[in-house]
């Protein structure tokens, strides 16, 4: 028997992703092999699949050199999770699809909207949603607090907030290509979604980011808003999006949003959107076999879940030959 197995890039020490999507394999089918690929041969996530790949960096990787060691590999799936690289499976996802190989991935020009704030922000305006001004130059906002922070990638990444202008601009020449965003007060609220191969909104989960160390939610607790489900759903049909998606928003004290940003990819908190209902690698994988999700209702918890991230032990035990 061969085995379907399931590629994951960039896994860090993204445990709590591996783990839902090895729940997800289980579902299907219990034979599946999750492989785990990152340039760090020490990272922790190696621990926590079943075969571990040190990838090289993807620009010195051909696309047909990459394909051919899917093919050796058996690998049926991939799913990319860091901004880095989504480009780069985006662009060659059709070819990798000529091979038999499913990736959870947008098209190009949606992951070029989500990778850049500015185009994501004239995406989103020309299309009449609430998105937050964003500007190359802090001039240009009416505002007295600015937020600053790297146009493109990761939003958390040397991140400045709540400025005053001449702190937003002294702040900007640290980076690299700083953009300029209005500090708003309110509720900071991560929305996930799956948006099926045909571009329906499967389900949406809303939660709002409690805690947040380094750009990700440390607590975080799930919430209905139909009114934001609906907007980010139609943002997410918008920019013709395809699989996981996260949406950060905020809502400020007259319960107006902001649409922040979009990461079109699984987020580093986005587990807690698994456990009330929303089960995208299990809809990936179905979809990536020709199953109709139509058969598969996106059945959403009653009741709300918060979920608390902390530091855990795996002890293992050592072979002989390792000693």
């Amino acid at each position: 028997m061969i085995c379907i197995n399931v590629l994951v890039t960039s896994i860090s020490k993204k445990i709590p992703m591996l783990q839902a999507i090895q729940q997800a394999m289980l579902k299907m089918d219990s034979s599946m092999v999750l492989i785990g690929a990152d340039m760090n041969p020490n990272c922790i996530g190696r621990y926590f699949v079943h075969e571990f790949w040190e990838m090289p960096s993807l620009k010195d990787v051909e696309i047909e050199e990459f394909i051919s060691v899917c093919k050796k590999k058996n690998i049926r799936f991939i799913i990319p999770t860091r901004d880095g690289e989504l480009r780069y499976f985006a662009f060659h996802r059709r070819l990798f699809e000529e091979h038999g190989i499913s990736v959870m991935v947008s098209e190009p020009e949606a992951i070029k909207a989500c990778l850049d704030k500015l185009r994501f922000y004239k995406v989103l305006t020309e299309n009449g949603f609430p998105a937050i001004p964003t500007s190359l130059s802090a001039q240009e906002l009416r505002c007295n607090n600015y937020v600053v922070k790297e146009r493109y990638g990761a939003g958390a990444r040397s991140i400045g907030i709540n400025l005053s202008r001449e702190e937003a601009v002294l702040h900007a020449k640290k980076l690299e290509d700083p953009i300029f965003q209005p500090f708003i007060q309110g509720i900071e609220i991560s929305v996930d979604l799956y948006v099926t191969r045909t571009g329906d909104v499967k389900g949406v989960v809303a939660r709002t980011r409690d805690n947040v160390v380094n750009g990700e939610s440390q607590v975080t607790t799930t919430i209905k808003n139909e009114k934001l489900e609906r907007m980010c759903g139609d943002i997410a049909k918008c920019l013709k999006l395809y699989g996981h998606a996260v949406m950060q928003v905020i809502m400020d004290n007259k319960g107006d949003f902001h649409i922040i940003e979009c990461n079109s990819r699984f987020g580093g908190a986005s587990t807690l959107s698994i456990e009330v209902g929303l089960d995208s690698f299990y809809w990936f994988f179905l979809e990536s076999q020709g199953k109709n999700l139509d058969d598969y209702p996106f059945i959403r918890s009653k009741t709300e879940k918060r979920q608390i991230r902390h530091p855990t032990n795996l002890i293992i035990d050592i072979r002989e030959e390792e000693v």
